[in-house]
């Protein structure tokens, strides 16, 4: 499936505001309420609109920090980032892990409460992914512009 121009302004609408009503978007990109709800369902039904979600805001909920950890693996074989990327898949403080080109295997985002918190998941998960060679670690002191709306429009 090709994207047209409404499709894009759909998808970029529902970005701004999942929870908006079919009435709202279709008067939004122009089309009657039957048209825009079917295309939404194509879209869906076709994995541009993987899902819905509320963002819920980590300093209200106690985990205010995030910690970039890049991690060297022993070793790059197949098995290896298999093992690895099962294991770091079921750390909940985990937000992201992404397999990296340069001088680290994975760059990894962890929220966490505080320092303590890190050190705990330091010591509880991060030093004992298979295959570990090395584990560097920075903070964000704050964050500059965080986007989850992809430019489409």
């Amino acid at each position: 499936m090709k994207l047209d121009k409404i499709d894009r302004s759909i998808l970029a609408a529902l970005q701004q505001d999942g929870r908006m009503t079919n009435v709202h978007l279709a008067e939004r990109v122009s089309l009657s309420e039957a048209a825009c709800l079917r295309r939404v369902r194509t879209l869906e039904a076709e994995g541009f609109i993987a899902g819905y979600v509320a963002l819920v805001d980590p300093k209200k909920v106690g985990l205010p920090a995030s910690a970039f950890v890049q991690i060297t693996l022993q070793q790059e074989q197949q098995q290896d980032l298999d093992a690895f990327e099962n294991a770091v898949g079921a750390i909940p403080e985990v937000m992201e892990c992404h397999l990296m080109t340069g001088e680290f295997d994975y760059l990894i985002r962890v929220v966490v409460a505080d320092m303590s918190d890190f050190e705990r998941i330091h010591r509880q998960y991060l030093t004992n992914l298979p295959g570990v060679a090395r584990v560097h670690s920075s903070f964000a002191l704050r964050t500059v512009t965080k986007k989850t709306a992809l430019p489409l429009v």
